[in-house]
């Protein structure tokens, strides 16, 4: 989280309580699991910003559960997971932060969003409350499916159309590449993380 002290710490932590979840069926239940290790991970950097005497410890998540022909969304803050599938780019996140609010309560017109003052101010996060509510959501899989979890460094320089054609083609290596390359042609105004997901043949 930027603006706040020891994002490293915090996303170490977050990583080491989701490292302890082992897959479980049905999905439903590694749910639980995942939004368990995050609570737990939640309060262990609350202690460790009171330790500290600092404000808040704190880092965005967004976990990707598959389970058969089932996939689960798990997150907290403005990092975010798409799907495309035969070309058709969809987001199955939604950004908790400000101007998302702002939105949806059409206080704030969707295109004027990504330029607002307030765009990085997010409204949920793994140490910032007490309890994270990190959100759920489930869907389909089908053989083919790419999956992208990626950080705003990437969503803020790359308009959706634009994943959507860089995604598609060759291995997902290749669309990693090519989605990072392009960040980098552009302001590059904050660190991207990109991971793709691909879903093969069921065994």
């Amino acid at each position: 989280m930027g603006g706040h002290a020891a994002g490293e710490v915090a996303s170490a932590r977050v990583i080491e309580c989701l490292e302890k979840v082992a897959p479980v069926s049905p999905i439903e239940r590694y749910v639980d699991e995942v939004v368990n290790a995050l609570e737990t991970a939640n309060r262990s950097l609350r202690k460790e910003a009171a330790r500290r005497g600092v404000g808040t410890i704190g880092s965005t998540v967004a976990v990707l559960l598959l389970s058969e022909r089932r996939g689960a969304c798990v997150w907290a803050g403005d990092s975010r997971i798409y799907h495309l599938r035969r070309g058709e780019l969809l987001r199955l996140t939604r950004d908790h932060s400000l101007v998302q609010d702002y939105v949806e309560s059409g206080l704030l017109d969707p295109q004027e969003a990504e330029d607002s003052p307030w765009a990085h101010v997010i409204t949920r996060a793994v140490g910032v409350d007490d309890e994270v509510n990190p959100e759920v959501h489930y869907f389909e899989i089908e053989t083919g499916d790419r999956t992208l979890l990626c950080s705003d460094g990437l969503y803020r320089e790359i308009s959706d159309p634009e994943i959507a054609e860089l995604l598609a083609p060759g291995t997902v290596r290749e669309a990693v590449d090519a989605l990072q390359a392009l960040v980098l042609q552009r302001p590059a105004r904050d660190n991207s993380t990109v991971i793709v997901v691909e879903a093969g043949s069921p065994a």
